[in-house]
């Protein structure tokens, strides 16, 4: 006689995610701990949210403070944050202008709308807008239909029409759609695809982009929800390849938990006006200070050098420790952000990093993701490879 299945332990919140029979009571640092005491490493950072840790000192207090003068205020009236948050964005990213919403969903949304307004003002009626194999944008209708995974499109139908799909780093393809599209006017990708499984586009076709999309009057739009605000080493990821995009959706880090979602663009996209778009929740006086608040900690505590060596001391023990192991198919990403591509899926290895005390992630299947706060510490970063390397040696080594 079968047992029976384990009673779901929310009943009453609806059933859209797979989760683990673990719940979380309060974290400090790089580390949580769940209702029976158990302790873990947070390699998952809240998938990249948690950029300072959990109860953070300095953030803490500040947020506080905030609760106890004006959580939420209607965009009828002006919210000086928003300007603070807005102008240390713009200096750190040579763009103009922020608009602010919750989510990553939104702001990629944001960036959407931004892209068809620009094309409507130039005379194209029927605007496309070019994104990826392996994107992942969301989950609403539209970032939905620019997002490549039918596993998540699935039952969704019909989506929605505009987009023209072609392979990351392949500038030869978007070239291709140059000569052949005439209403095109944006080009729409992730520095680096997270939940496709952690793959950077190339410095040199991100500046071979750039060129195109200038040369054509295109708008280059960057989606940094993930790899944005330092994860990489840098403020943002495509500065590695030394260019600046026309428009670029942020969400995640921004807040360090709380939700902040922005989009920052360039004169170029910067088309919209009173009524084309809104957002009740966006820059709320909350969010706002959540937002200011963590970058000016991760300039004092120089969290972009230390994702940087940090990062780079995570890759290089897992590159030791990983070597020569049959399944493993490559290491790779930059940062805090790194992918462990094995040649199976291995999604029973988020019950056993748990079991293990280890949070991770796995994506596109067979990718384990690491994105951990960024004050993550080099002690830190051993133990995350004195944890994980074993398991995957374990789980590659039975049979199939």
């Amino acid at each position: 006689m079968n047992a029976p299945d384990r009673p779901a332990a929310m009943p009453h919140v609806m059933n859209t995610y797979g989760r683990l029979p673990v719940a979380l009571t309060h974290g400090r640092g790089c580390w949580v701990w769940d209702t029976h005491g158990r302790k873990y490493l947070d390699g998952l950072g809240g998938i990249a949210v948690n950029t300072l840790g959990h109860a953070h000192p300095k953030l803490v207090p500040a947020l506080q403070e905030q609760i106890g003068r004006l959580i939420h205020s209607s965009n009828y009236y002006e919210v000086p944050l928003q300007e603070q948050l807005a102008e240390r964005l713009c200096a750190i990213s040579g763009l103009t202008k922020v608009f602010f919403c919750s989510t990553g969903l939104e702001a990629n949304e944001a960036a959407l709308k931004i892209a068809r307004k620009a094309g409507h003002d130039r005379g194209i009626e029927r605007p496309e807008i070019v994104v990826y194999d392996n994107a992942f944008h969301g989950r609403s209708i539209a970032t939905l239909s620019a997002t490549a995974n039918p596993k998540v499109q699935a039952g969704f139908g019909p989506l929605v029409e505009g987009f023209v799909r072609v392979p990351l780093n392949d500038l030869a393809a978007l070239e291709r759609v140059a000569a052949e599209r005439p209403n095109v006017v944006a080009v729409f990708l992730e520095t680096i695809q997270g939940e496709g499984g952690i793959n950077p586009a190339r410095w040199e076709y991100l500046q071979g982009v750039r060129r195109l999309c200038d040369a054509r009057g295109w708008l280059l739009m960057l989606d940094e929800v993930q790899c944005g605000l330092g994860r990489t080493g840098k403020w943002f990821a495509h500065q590695w390849a030394g260019i600046v995009p026309d428009v670029m959706p942020l969400a995640k880090g921004l807040g360090s938990g709380v939700p902040v979602g922005a989009v920052v663009v360039g004169p170029k996209a910067d088309v919209l006006g009173p009524g084309n778009h809104g957002s009740t929740f966006g820059g709320n006086p909350l969010a706002m200070r959540a937002g200011v608040e963590t970058l000016r900690i991760m300039v004092e505590e120089g969290l972009l050098d230390n994702a940087a060596r940090v990062g780079g001391l995570l890759k290089a023990g897992l590159e030791r420790e990983l070597a020569g192991v049959e399944g493993v198919v490559e290491i790779r990403g930059q940062g805090l952000m790194l992918g462990i591509e094995l040649d199976r899926p291995c999604g029973v290895l988020l019950q056993r990093a748990a079991d293990a005390g280890l949070m991770i992630s796995v994506t596109a299947d067979r990718v384990v993701r690491l994105v951990p706060p960024l004050i993550l510490s080099a002690d830190e970063a051993a133990q995350i490879v004195a944890i994980l390397c074993p398991l995957i040696r374990a789980f590659l080594a039975e049979a199939q």
